[in-house]
């Protein structure tokens, strides 16, 4: 009978009323009609649910932590939150996905994204492609690039995002190759550049590429407005790393005059907050800051790209945390304990929550995302398929 009703409909009054719907739905109409199913899985549907307007209510987050066993490996675990009130409300059962990622070293293990709804999560070795909403994901091919015998080659930072030229999605690694000196440091350095299109899922590396070096924090390697951001230090002072995920170049973008000298006393993240590219300056978890000034400052660029335009938005109290995370709902700050707790802080009343949720120190990581349709791109046939969680 309903069906019958719907058929009457015109076509464009079903895809409008369509769009209003969430993913979860939009899966189980695709079995009403053969019609639907072509409809929801369409470029044209898809793009407009994602570009369809929301609010913060809109709002999931994917949450990652690794648990040492007795085994002293870790086991890495993915969460699937919704939230009302400051409260987290599971969406589905927590995922072990440490057969996927290193067991041995939890150190560099973060998600990266989102973008139109996919994340990636990664480690040095081994790229996963996922999409929280449909619960699709895809093991990327490791990248082929090693180093000679005797040098080592240590991943620095990883993006992850969208080449709206050619319409494909695209993962960038930064490297630093270096040999080992007779004194066990370090000897010179130098940057190497892997992409993978995932139109192929072909890794290629970039040629001549002279960077400054990548200062690996936690909440770095950031998409926005198809650039991914990571912090880095030349000779003389800090900078924001740009990388065009179209163009495939690279430019520095100064910080505030004030956080720009090079210093191990402080620690910068990167969130996006009420839609603004926003810097935190927060103190080395390891320094020996007074706990009286041990405050977090909170920076907005009110024009993307434009160095004199920042403004100190916030200044936080001291909360001893480990680093910021995300920001989520446009006022509250998702943040990590020293412990190992998720910490939330509303910016609007200055309170702070522990959240119940835990793992081994310096291993959480946040991805606030709006549920999508999105695809996960397939490679070619010989390569790995998308599976389900």
């Amino acid at each position: 009978m309903a069906n019958g009703v719907l058929k009457k409909l015109p076509e464009d009054l079903v895809f409008l009323i369509l769009l209003t719907f969430p993913v979860k739905s939009l899966l189980r109409f695709k079995c009403i009609s053969k019609a639907w199913s072509i409809l929801i899985q369409s470029t044209t549907f898809i793009n407009r649910h994602i570009n369809r307007k929301t609010n913060t209510k809109a709002e999931f987050i994917l949450f990652k932590r690794s648990i040492k066993d007795e085994e002293e490996e870790f086991i890495n675990i993915l969460s699937f939150f919704s939230g009302h009130d400051d409260v987290l409300n599971p969406l589905f059962p927590d995922i072990d996905v440490s057969y996927m990622t290193s067991k041995c070293d939890c150190s560099f293990n973060p998600l990266i994204g989102p973008c139109d709804g996919l994340i990636a999560l990664t480690d040095s070795i081994i790229t996963i492609i996922l999409n929280p909403a449909t619960r699709n994901f895809r093991v990327l091919p490791p990248s082929p690039f090693g180093c000679p015998k005797g040098y080592h080659r240590s991943v620095e930072g990883v993006g992850f995002g969208l080449d709206i030229i050619s319409n494909y999605y695209k993962v960038v690694r930064i490297s630093e190759v270096y040999c080992e000196e007779a004194d066990g440091y370090p000897g010179p350095k130098d940057s190497k550049i892997d992409v993978c299109d995932l139109s192929t899922d072909s890794w290629r590396e970039l040629d001549h590429v002279q960077l400054p070096s990548i200062y690996w924090v936690p909440c770095a390697g950031m998409l926005y407005k198809e650039m991914v951001h990571w912090f880095a230090t030349t000779d003389t002072s800090m900078v924001i790393l740009c990388f065009d995920m179209s163009t495939e170049m690279f430019h520095d973008m100064k910080m505030p005059d004030t956080c720009s000298r090079i210093t191990h006393e402080l620690y910068y993240g990167l969130v996006i907050l009420c839609e603004s590219f926003t810097l935190i300056g927060y103190s080395n978890p390891i320094s020996s800051t007074d706990p009286v000034e041990d405050k977090m400052h909170i920076w907005v660029m009110m024009e993307y790209g434009v160095s004199e335009s920042w403004i100190m938005k916030y200044t936080i109290r001291p909360l001893s945390i480990e680093s910021p995370l995300a920001v989520w709902k446009n006022h509250i700050l998702l943040l990590q304990s020293r412990s190992g707790l998720l910490i939330s802080y509303d910016l609007n009343s200055g309170k702070a929550k522990e959240l119940n949720l835990h793992g081994f120190p310096d291993t959480l990581s946040v991805k606030v995302y709006k549920e999508c349709l999105t695809s996960i791109p397939k490679g070619n046939e010989y390569n790995t398929k998308v599976q389900k969680f």
